[in-house]
């Protein structure tokens, strides 16, 4: 049985969030906050506490909490990061200080703290960054040294310092990642400690309105009770069983902020007149501004779906690659529409008084924190060329047969177009092996882009058709009927063919030399007359998503 909390519940949730914020949290407030560089602390407070109790979700229901699985951290993740990430991000720091207690701690440990942090509402943050070990978490500098007392280790004393650290100002308890002879290892602080301080908060580009700033600690003293998990050395271990999580959750704080902006963009095109015409009738406006975005925005909350169902399904399951996919994929397409969406607006966009501007630099972040996009390209190139090579090239190859079996059953979902960009990148995989092109850093790099790509594409296409079907979770997005579904996958569908076909040549070119009659030879290797010839209806599906879209609004 999948873990989570019931559909009911989940949308009194998500519409509570909304309710507080509309009350809580005007435009004009956000606007203010982000002005004044200000944390509202009350208002997190609220959020976390009994006003809202959304820190409940992520605790288990033996520990006071509500018991919510992944599905349901992304979609209060998404709801947030639509009023504003830096709220979001507030809350999520209390999601992320609490996994190593959730997934690292004793028992006793959980009950203690966990029952803690859901009766009193605390609010946490995660102290793993340093100012030299940011995604780096192997090279830490901050040590926790061992205190006896009678040849018995009673406690431990931490030292070092911390940085970028969400929440770090104002939090309640803190869980502190430092090393020990065994290795990197989890302790819980809790504020007011001797010896622990807190710098001024960074001065940010965006998310304004959360709290970030260094965290100095000097001997200070921890009983040993407060080493997570009663072992020293599994902080590492504890980190990477939830990197497939939390970096979901991140997913779907670019995924909201995006659509955000957008919903910001839409409206405005329609009362926008140009030459007679309002701009919502204007090709080069939607095709270019609205549409492709919203594409690529549903096909990220496709895989984050996916990844997240199988999260809450799979027993044990940790999908750290999916997760980087998602991040990947849903940051950098959320960070592109709120730049298109200053675009679609002008003038307006690019001034403070609009939220679209604050939009674009809040989601920014995104695709920096809980790792880079960068480091997102690295994960996934670095899994999927071991399954690459451990299928003797034929992991995407028998994806893509997947995906020629799934259009047999349905021909409108772009289904086909995935198997030809799927059958393309094991080709270009192949290449890069053959060739041993992997040994230029950035051509891994590379291939891991073109590798969310094609896997993105081809969740898409499934979801799809499982939406045809009517076999999507209860609690999935509904924003799109099912056959609005399959055009949106469809579109998407093309333009991950097509980068994985000019983008990967390229590429493959430019760190092999190829020859005239080499490229030829690999252009029809890689089915580039099939993938062009793909492309025949992508202005037929964008005028459809078009009225779809202006419909709705």
């Amino acid at each position: 049985m999948a873990k989570g909390i019931q559909k009911d519940e989940l949308d009194m949730i998500v519409d509570a969030i909304k309710d507080f914020a509309a009350e809580n949290l005007s435009e004009a407030k956000l606007l203010d906050l982000d002005h004044k560089d200000e944390f509202p602390i009350d208002d997190v407070r609220m959020m976390c506490g009994d006003g809202l109790g959304i820190h409940l979700i992520f605790i288990p229901e033996e520990f006071e909490g509500m018991g919510g699985g992944a599905f349901d951290s992304y979609r209060v993740c998404e709801t947030l990061a639509a009023v504003d990430v830096g709220v979001a991000t507030g809350v999520f720091a209390t999601f992320l200080g609490s996994d190593p207690i959730v997934f690292g701690a004793t028992y006793e440990q959980k009950k203690k703290w966990l029952t803690r942090i859901a009766v009193e509402g605390l609010i946490l943050a995660y102290g793993a960054t340093e100012p030299d070990a940011g995604s780096d978490l192997g090279s830490l500098k901050t040590t926790a040294t061992p205190v006896e007392e009678d040849g018995k280790i009673v406690g431990y004393k931490i030292s070092g310092s911390k940085q970028w650290i969400s929440n770090g100002g104002y939090a309640d308890m803190y869980t502190i990642l430092a090393k020990t002879e065994a290795g990197p290892t989890w302790f819980v602080l809790e504020k007011g400690a001797e010896g622990f301080s807190h710098g001024i908060p960074e001065d940010k580009h965006g998310i304004r309105a959360s709290n970030t700033t260094s965290l100095a600690l000097d001997n200070v003293y921890v009983p040993v009770e407060n080493l997570i998990g009663d072992e020293e050395g599994k902080g590492l271990f504890q980190a990477q069983l939830v990197f497939g999580y939390t970096r979901l959750m991140v997913a779907a704080f670019g995924l909201g902020a995006g659509w955000a902006a957008l919903d910001i963009a839409i409206p405005y095109s329609v009362d926008r007149i140009t030459k007679g015409s309002p701009l919502s009738e204007k090709q080069g406006y939607t095709h270019k501004l609205i549409i492709p975005h919203v594409a690529r925005l549903e096909a990220s909350r496709a895989y984050i779906e996916e990844t997240a169902q199988r999260i809450d399904s799979e027993e044990g399951v940790l999908l750290n690659t999916e997760g980087a996919i998602a991040k990947y994929m849903a940051t950098e397409f959320g960070n592109d529409a709120a730049d298109a969406s200053i675009q679609a607006l002008g003038g307006y966009g690019y001034t403070r008084e609009y939220m679209v501007e604050k939009f674009k630099r809040d989601v920014r972040i995104t695709t920096i924190y809980e790792g880079t996009s960068e480091i997102m390209e690295m994960t996934i190139s670095r899994d999927r060329w071991q399954l690459h090579l451990k299928t003797r090239g034929d992991y995407y190859h028998e994806m893509a047969r997947g995906m020629e079996s799934l259009h047999q059953k349905h021909q409108n979902v772009g289904a086909d177009i995935s198997a030809k960009a799927l059958h393309a990148l094991a080709d270009l995989m192949e290449r890069a092996r053959e060739r041993r092109l992997t040994r230029n850093q950035h051509i891994q790099f590379r291939i891991g882009e073109l590798i969310a790509f094609g896997e993105t594409a081809a969740i898409f296409s499934k979801r799809a058709a499982q939406a045809i079907e009517g076999n999507l979770p209860e609690k999935a997005n509904n924003r799109f009927e099912p056959a609005d579904l399959a055009v949106l996958a469809r579109i998407f569908a093309r333009e991950a063919a097509i980068k994985v076909a000019q983008d990967g040549l390229r590429w493959i070119i430019g760190a092999d030399n190829l020859t005239e009659s080499e490229v030829k030879a690999f252009e029809q290797k890689m089915n580039f007359t099939g993938i062009y010839l793909a492309q025949a209806g992508m202005v037929d599906d964008m005028n459809y998503i078009k009225e779809v879209i202006y419909k709705k609004d």
